[in-house]
């Protein structure tokens, strides 16, 4: 049975990085440089933070510290309580990274997240676009390490329940390059194994961002009207088998889970809303 999604917010610019706090659903508005919060209780939605130098991607970890992927910035941010902002990651081995995109948090505390660079190339200053490993240290220090060497536009991320795999949308802009949803071992010393392909989109556009639910499918925002099935929401197994695909109103850029019973899925979108639809 399809998703009925109902938008529940904008239209703002580009939306992108929903996340769900406990009780509130946080989601970018990436040109307005700004981090909404939207009250399913009240359906209010209002700024929450600004200034927020086009950020992208947003996590939560354990103790509920908000990350945030500064792609104009070229940051990794932590936001505090008081709103005060940590740099985690700006540089990679003395150069700039390109532009911050999604990012996840793993079950000890390290920060992985995506560096790819869309639209104009002219000002990087390094020649890969690349996932990286932040570890904590001591006194707040922070150890960038790269963990990719074979991805061109690495974009979504999310772990497996077990966070034994790390699944990566590989997303170059179409009709160029190789769109496919990879699955990489994770290592015990917090390297990534050889890949493999669970889906590929050919000359479509592939995932943008994604999550996993606790069952283990991946629930990936995927496609637009320009070619392929169009612009949905498609769950696949583990393994990259289609379970079922739910169309949009809008090309996706990502999605969470949210509200009290976990039920609600959230999808962010090109023309600047906020989607919700109940699920199963």
């Amino acid at each position: 049975m399809p998703w009925t999604f109902e938008r529940v917010a904008g239209p703002f610019s580009f939306t992108e990085g929903p996340v769900w706090t406990g009780e509130f659903l946080l989601f970018t508005d990436i040109r307005n440089s700004r981090i909404m919060k939207y009250d399913p209780r009240s359906g209010r939605c209002i700024e929450e933070y600004t200034g927020t130098n086009e950020a992208n991607g947003l996590t939560l970890d354990r103790d509920g510290h908000l990350y945030v992927a500064e792609g104009g910035g070229r940051r990794v941010a932590r936001y505090d309580s008081a709103r005060f902002r940590v740099t985690i990651a700006d540089r990679y081995q003395g150069k700039r990274l390109n532009s911050p995109n999604d990012l996840v948090v793993d079950d000890q505390g390290r920060i992985w997240f995506t560096d790819p660079r869309y639209g104009d190339r002219s000002d990087m200053e390094l020649d890969h676009d690349s996932v990286y490993r932040a570890d904590p240290g001591a006194n707040g220090s922070w150890t960038l390490t790269r963990v990719t060497f074979d991805t061109a536009r690495p974009n979504g991320l999310a772990f497996s329940p077990d966070f034994t795999t790390l699944y990566i949308a590989e997303s170059p802009p179409a009709p160029n390059g190789n769109r496919q949803l990879r699955a990489y071992p994770v290592q015990s010393d917090g390297t990534l194994g050889s890949h493999r392909v669970l889906h590929d989109f050919g000359p479509h556009r592939g995932i943008d961002g994604m999550r996993v639910a606790l069952n283990g499918t991946i629930v990936a925002s995927c496609g637009w009207a320009q070619s392929g099935p169009g612009p949905r929401i498609a769950v696949f197994s583990p393994t990259g088998e289609i379970l079922a695909e739910h169309p949009t109103v809008a090309n996706p850029t990502n999605c969470c889970f949210g509200d009290a019973d976990q039920r609600s899925l959230y999808v962010t979108g090109y023309d600047g809303c906020l989607y919700r639809a109940r699920v199963s």
